[in-house]
């Protein structure tokens, strides 16, 4: 695809114009179909400058999205909303939720359009949705607008979950507007496009339950089981077999995150996809330093989000989305709360069941014993009083399975060498009993454990790059560096090393 590099009239940020070249879109808007009080017919709010700074070319490719001759602004035009695609039918979708444990009954896209949804490669539906599109009827006097910094954030940890193996909404474009937005101070407005099964959350549910519309509800669920999970459609009772679906896909997510050291931040029941994505990339972060009780968010002042704390109020998302079901269930409404929340108070099982899987993993275990769990939980204690780094900690131990000299790249990262050669010694012991030669285990490992992560605060450094200078050199070399995270590159060494002391990021923000 023929391209140059250009600049924004309005802002020294490097650009892409995609000469001669846009897209050209096969829609099918099933969510359309619903019934009107679904969502909100809505079309962006047009920009003054926009600007192409960033295509997805290998998702453009797997949504099966092909150039088409145009203007050489047609590709930006597009990607800002200021040109709708033949066959989009905007729509602002509506939903509630809860927001650190308070119930909101109306929140709904308040900055977001859906162009419509696509069929890709492999069969899937796919939403093609615009965030920073201007304002809604749901946007509660909020501008509808997007700040570069929040946009290009949400594009690298997208690509980087993505990568990572971890399902999660991901970016198609990044463009700006050539208007600024204002926040505490003035930034450049930006918009992305994002690619999602769905953005049917627990909230678009808790919306109609909240209303007493259990007609939607009963709309909504079967869109959703038609969609997401046609198997529940043939079970004895679907809307049982729907949360049993969607408690097993959280809980693989959940597990997921945890895994690489992943805090969501903001887990309303308005961030819980009910597809089973990652969504909504506000003041997420990866941890550095191991420490259950992290927190990043600057909104998040009681911990309720922490990262020790994301299985847990991923349970709580899920009752909550129990209870918008239970009318369907069952007429009996004492039997249809008790076969819901046997449902749900079997998350931790198939949670703990997750986690342990792929901690095994970590660890080079291909089989599984009984205490295995507290040889990882060993670990973790250990990790959590010497200050380990998480991601740096698991990818050293790939190189000691190999070779059980090498502890020493271990020891340099904790305080307490001692209880570290108390518990290498039982992982030995059990690794003996595992049928695996050191060489294949350390490769295994290494499939598992990522060499590279977006740490936080070369995010940061990215993005203040890209707002402060106008320079996106930084931003694309992130993206290229997080692509292989599973691969060592001696060249990006640096990227694989925790943040010295006056480079730590303590607080992220939501950017709205």
């Amino acid at each position: 695809m023929a391209a140059c590099l250009g600049y924004c009239a309005t802002a020294e940020i490097r650009i892409i114009r995609m000469t001669q070249q846009a897209i050209r879109f096969a829609f099918d808007n099933s969510y359309r179909r619903l019934p009107d009080r679904f969502y909100a017919r809505i079309h962006p709010t047009p920009v003054k400058t926009p600007c192409l700074i960033k295509l997805n070319m290998a998702l453009l490719e797997e949504l099966c999205l092909h150039p088409a001759p145009t203007e050489a602004h047609g590709t930006a035009s597009l990607f800002s909303g200021n040109d709708i695609p033949d066959g989009a039918d905007p729509i602002a979708m509506a939903y509630a939720g809860h927001q650190f444990g308070n119930f909101v009954p109306q929140l709904g896209d308040g900055r977001a359009i859906l162009l419509g949804e696509v069929i890709d490669r492999t069969g899937q539906r796919r939403d093609i949705q615009l965030k920073g599109s201007g304002q809604t009827p749901f946007s509660r006097s909020g501008d509808g607008r997007a700040a570069l910094g929040p946009v290009l954030r949400e594009y690298i940890l997208g690509e980087a979950m993505h990568a990572l193996g971890i399902p999660t909404t991901r970016a198609l474009a990044a463009v700006t507007t050539g208007e600024p937005v204002y926040r505490e101070t003035i930034l450049p407005g930006a918009i992305l496009t994002r690619v999602a099964s769905s953005h049917i959350r627990v909230g678009t549910f808790q919306y109609f339950a909240s209303r007493g519309d259990t007609e939607a509800v009963r709309h909504l669920a079967d869109h959703v089981i038609a969609r997401h999970y046609p198997q529940a459609a043939g079970a004895d009772s679907p809307y049982l077999a729907l949360i049993e679906a969607v408690v097993e896909r959280q809980a693989a997510l959940v597990a997921a995150w945890m895994h690489v050291g992943f805090i969501h931040g903001v887990m309303n029941t308005d961030n819980m996809a009910i597809s089973g994505e990652t969504i909504d990339y506000g003041p997420c972060a990866f941890m550095d330093t191991y420490d259950p009780a992290t927190v990043f968010s600057s909104i998040d002042r009681g911990g309720r989000y922490a990262y020790g704390n994301q299985p847990g109020i991923a349970q709580w998302n899920l009752a909550r989305f129990a209870e918008t079901l239970l009318p369907l269930i069952d007429d009996a409404s004492d039997a249809a709360i008790q076969q819901a929340t046997d449902l749900i108070r079997g998350f931790f099982g198939r949670y703990e069941e997750h986690w342990t899987a792929g901690m095994r993993g970590k660890l080079g275990l291909a089989t599984s014993e009984p205490e295995d769990v507290d040889l990882i939980h060993g670990l973790l204690d250990v990790m959590k009083t010497s200050g380990a780094d998480f991601t740096l900690t698991f990818r050293r131990l790939c190189d000691t399975a190999a070779d059980a000299h090498a502890d020493s790249v271990v020891h340099d990262m904790l305080s307490d060498r001692q209880a570290y050669d108390a518990w290498a010694a039982q992982w030995r012991a059990r690794l003996a009993r595992d049928s695996q030669a050191p060489a294949e285990r350390a490769e295994r490992m290494r499939r598992t454990n990522p060499a590279v992560i977006p740490r936080n605060h070369r995010v940061e450094q990215a993005l203040k790059s890209a707002v402060d200078e106008g320079n996106l050199a930084p931003f694309e070399e992130i993206l290229r560096v997080l692509e292989r995270p599973y691969e060592d590159r001696p060249e990006l060494a640096g990227y694989t090393e925790p943040p010295q002391e006056n480079e730590r990021v303590s607080r992220t923000f939501c950017g709205t």
